[in-house]
C-alpha cells in the first residue's frame, strides 16, 4: 500500500508541476486540495504532499491560514536572475569558444540537430515538455568546453532557477510570435566561426527576450507581482 500510495504522489505531483509549467494554473492562483483531490482522485493528503514538494521547489507557496498557492511573478528576482545569467553565461560561453576543441563543435552540432528536431509547441498549443529537456542539453554543451567547472555549475545553477521563468514565457507572457528556432541557428553559426563577440551578444539577447516577454505582462497586470 505504501509504494502504491508513493506512486499515486509521484503522478499527482508531475501532473500539477506540469500545468503550472504549461500555464493552466497561473501565477497566484489557489490551488485547493479538495477540488485537486476530486479531480485526480485522490485523498487530499497525496494532493497536500505533492503541494508541499512543488513549494520546497519554489514553484508553490505555502501561507498559513491561506493553503497554497501558485507563486507569482517577482520583477524584481526576475531582473537580477536575468543580469546575473546574462553575466555568467556569455563569460563561460567566450570560455568555451576559446577553449573547446573539434570535439566540442561535434557536440554543439548534435545537440542543436537533435533540438531542431524537436517540436516546442503540440498541435493543441501546449508546450511539448520533451523539447525543454532537448533544450537544456543543447545549452549546456554551448558551455561544456569552458574548462572550468565552478563557473559552469554557476551557469548551470542559475539556467535552472530561471526554468519557471523560461516555461512561462509563453503561457504566462503570450511570447508566441519569437522565432527561436532562428536564434539557436545564429548562435551555432558564431559558435562555429568562434566568433565569441556575436555568440555572447546573441546569448545575451536570447536571455533576455525571455525576460521581457515577462515584463510586459507585469507591467499590464501588477497582481502578477510577488
Amino acid at each position: 500500500m505504501a509504494g502504491q500510495k508513493a506512486t499515486r504522489g509521484e503522478v499527482v505531483y508531475a501532473l500539477i508541476r506540469e500545468d503550472i509549467f504549461q500555464g493552466a494554473f497561473m501565477p497566484g492562483q489557489r490551488l485547493r486540495l479538495v477540488e485537486l483531490a476530486q479531480r485526480f482522485s485522490v485523498s487530499q493528503s497525496v494532493v497536500r504532499e505533492a503541494l508541499t514538494r512543488l513549494s520546497e521547489q519554489g514553484l508553490v507557496r505555502a501561507a498559513p491560514q491561506q493553503g497554497f498557492s501558485v507563486v507569482t511573478v517577482s520583477l524584481e528576482d526576475l531582473n537580477d536572475l536575468t543580469e546575473a545569467r546574462i553575466e555568467i553565461e556569455t563569460m563561460v560561453l567566450r570560455r568555451a569558444i576559446a577553449r573547446g576543441d573539434i570535439r566540442w563543435e561535434a557536440a554543439v552540432v548534435a545537440a542543436h540537430h537533435h533540438l531542431a528536431g524537436v517540436t516546442a509547441v503540440r498541435p493543441d498549443g501546449t508546450l511539448n515538455s520533451d523539447w525543454f529537456t532537448v533544450h537544456e542539453h543543447f545549452h549546456q554543451t554551448l558551455l561544456e568546453a569552458c574548462g572550468n567547472t565552478r563557473l559552469l555549475a554557476a551557469a548551470l545553477s542559475l539556467r535552472d532557477a530561471a526554468t519557471l521563468y523560461r516555461r512561462w514565457s509563453r503561457p504566462v507572457g503570450h511570447d508566441i510570435d519569437r522565432d527561436v528556432a532562428d536564434e539557436h541557428q545564429d548562435l551555432v553559426h558564431a559558435v562555429l566561426r568562434r566568433d565569441a563577440d556575436a555568440a555572447g551578444d546573441l546569448l545575451a539577447r536570447h536571455i533576455d527576450r525571455t525576460s521581457q516577454a515577462l515584463r510586459t505582462v507585469i507591467e499590464k497586470d501588477p497582481v502578477t507581482v510577488a
